[in-house]
């Protein structure tokens, strides 16, 4: 509030001469990458439930793994996911959406799309119903060729399309320009011309001397998925400035990467999208509706040509053009954008699709004639018998590689990877497979589960049917109730995990020890326990790393630093200056130590902040760099991570370097 000093005398203000606080940032977010029975392709999307995600992308399916990863991600702990549902886009044989069009008695009207394409979209039908909500009778001389006056506006607007009659004879199609209420009268010609509809007109052809009836035109629509009602939308309007105009309230959904609705859940999407095919004229017509509903066709899938690309995208330059930005912008690098994600995995990668079980043909029987007559057939639904290719190794290798790329690159991220299906399925090779594997990997922004878990398959009737599937989507979920329920700083290890029947490959302690040490966590039973995730640690040489819970509280931490210390840009470089920003980094792990992040028995043990004159002098200061220095002791005595700070070209920058003390 602004005081007006005007009276002499003494006024008190408050000034703050503190920093803002910094806050610890959540890391419980996981961005998954795979294959699912609807949804935008290449197109993110926040889920917060295993419902949700139904909603969004369908249930489960034997060609991809992605809702198994969901869910099993839900069912341990998980809170909040980003799904990217992956499709080929190839012209000759890619994914694309069931449509139908709708016309009237001369030219096309609308194009009818499923809200994103795949076989589902087969299986929805439509049926338009014209609905006359709004009726009134004009008595004789109550009325001229621009307007009319009635007993009641109720029902009608301006850019309501209205249909008159006289002698019951339809007479003509006209649009409300305007509602006068308290006159009682309507205009389909706006008195005003500058306010006029493209639509205005003169009403021609009637008789002064009869009524004239007057009455709303719009349509009901009913959309049925598999024969079952799933929605119901009245009051739809083929007037483009009307409010509920038919591709306006059936638009395609908004981008759930703006920044404006980061944190804004979609709604679950319509099953259509309206497309306007007429030109921009004068012309007010009415629809020619089918007698019943009619079907939308056209869907496909689009699995069998699906490449590694199509999963991972690639890396966008921004002087690229359009078309070039968006055959790149696919599948993991759509997430690449996302700043809340800090776990990424893609399940999919290692598909072994399960081929829909064959049905024999109905036997045939001739009805008994003292019988009621036979109920009409059922609806006939139709499934993709379209199959994805099964990767090869090097396949499954350059996807895990641009996961690592993209975490290394931005560095505010960790990649969950598994071993491939071999090394899982064959008992003889597969512990030598799985250390061969993790050979191929040397990096402190991954880690590597072995083996795959095996859970109860809701797609198969028989009583304990199950299915193997990786585990990256239990490990997230188990990484995300680590984080909610202690802190980033509590290594996601040696809790039950959920939904789980058993593992695909047994190991031993032995074997246990050995893969341990490579930096291979592994996914076992120990007798009277529940199956745990049984190791905590990256796939990086550097002893630094070791840990996955090193590694992501370090991650928390610099984000934290980097996102909060923004308002230090611009300020002067004086002492000032860097007491403030001394303040908020030493209250922030301050509070992170006393919650059990850091090790050290006094907080200068834990960490030191140093950011003065010595790191600081003035040729520096004359190149406009701020540098201040953090050390933090995560979980290893003797060692702290050292985090330089810095401020250059009026933005911040955060880099890490590692120091050993030789004591604390």
């Amino acid at each position: 509030m602004l005081l007006a000093y005007q009276q002499p005398g003494v006024y008190y203000e408050r000034a703050d001469a503190q920093a803002p606080a910094i806050d610890p940032l959540r890391t419980d977010i996981t961005g998954f990458v795979g294959l699912a029975q609807r949804g935008p392709v290449d197109f993110p999307i926040p889920i917060e439930s295993y419902r949700q995600f139904e909603a969004q992308f369908g249930g489960f399916t034997g060609i991809g793994y992605l809702a198994y990863a969901v869910r099993g991600f839900f069912e341990n702990g998980g809170r909040r996911c980003w799904v990217t549902r992956v499709a080929s886009r190839d012209p000759l044989g890619g994914c694309a959406s069931a449509s139908a069009i709708l016309s009237n008695s001369f030219r096309d009207v609308w194009r009818i799309d499923a809200s994103s394409p795949g076989v589902w979209g087969n299986n929805l039908s439509l049926r338009f119903t014209e609905t006359n909500r709004a009726q009134c009778l004009v008595m004789p001389r109550k009325f001229d060729a621009v307007s009319a006056q009635v007993a009641t506006v109720a029902g009608f607007s301006r850019a309501t399309q209205i249909r008159t009659w006289q002698d019951g004879v339809a007479v003509a199609n006209r649009v409300i320009s305007l509602v006068d209420a308290p006159a009682g009268r309507i205009y389909w010609m706006h008195p005003d011309p500058e306010s006029r509809l493209l639509y205005d007109a003169p009403l021609t052809g009637i008789n002064p001397d009869l009524p004239l009836l007057i009455e709303s035109v719009e349509y009901a629509l009913a959309v049925f998925q598999t024969g079952q009602l799933v929605m119901i939308r009245q009051g739809l309007s083929l007037i483009r400035e009307n409010d509920l105009y038919g591709p306006r309230v059936f638009a395609p959904p908004i981008d759930p990467t703006d920044p404006a609705v980061r944190n804004i859940l979609p709604p679950a999407p319509a099953p259509v999208v309206f497309v306007e095919l007429r030109p921009r004229d004068n012309q007010v017509e009415a629809l020619v509706l089918p007698g019943d509903s009619f079907r939308l066709t056209g869907g496909a899938d689009g699995l069998a040509l699906l490449t590694v690309d199509d999963f991972i995208g690639a890396p966008i330059d921004p002087s690229e053009d359009d078309f070039v930005r968006a055959l790149k912008f696919r599948g993991l690098e759509t997430l690449g954008s996302i700043d809340e994600i800090s776990i990424i995995a893609i399940p999919d990668i290692h598909i072994h699709p399960i081929p829909p079980p064959e049905t024999a043909p109905p036997i045939r029987c001739t009805p008994d004639p003292c019988l009621d007559p036979p109920q009409p057939p059922l609806v006939t639904v139709e499934t993709s018998f379209e199959l994805p290719p099964v990767f090869s190794d090097s396949d499954v290798y350059r996807a895990q590689a641009a996961m690592i790329s993209q975490c290394e690159l931005l560095a505010s991220r960790i990649a969950i990877l598994e071993t491939p299906y071999n090394t899982v399925t064959d008992p003889t090779t597969g512990p030598a497979a799985a250390e061969a594997w993790r050979q191929r990997f040397d990096s402190k922004y991954a880690a590597l589960y072995y083996p795959w878990v095996r859970v109860v398959d809701p797609l198969r009737q028989d009583a304990g049917a199950v299915r193997d599937i990786p585990s990256g989507g239990h490990a997230a979920g188990q990484y995300a109730r680590s984080d909610l329920e202690t802190g980033v700083h509590k290594a996601p290890a040696n809790s039950p995990l959920e939904w789980v029947q058993d593992v695909t490959s047994p190991v031993g302690n032995e074997l246990h020890g050995l893969f341990n040490t490579a930096g291979i966590n592994v996914i076992r039973s120990a007798p009277g326990r529940h199956i745990r995730i049984q190791g905590a640690r990256t796939v990086s040489s550097d002893t630094d790393w070791r840990f996955v819970n090193v590694r992501r509280l370090l991650i928390m931490i610099e984000r934290a630093l980097y996102i909060s210390l923004q308002w230090a840009a611009f300020e002067p470089n004086d002492e000032l200056t860097w007491a403030k920003i001394r303040l908020a980094i030493a209250s922030f792990l301050i509070a992170i130590w006393q919650a059990g992040a850091l090790v050290g028995e006094s907080i200068t043990e834990a960490f030191f902040v140093k950011c003065d004159s010595e790191t600081n002098p003035p040729r520096e200061r004359d190149n406009g760099r701020l540098l201040c220095l953090v050390g933090v002791a995560p979980s290893q005595p003797f060692e702290f991570i050292v985090l330089r700070v810095g401020r250059s070209g009026n933005e911040f920058e955060v880099q890490e370097v590692s120091e050993r003390t030789g004591g604390a």
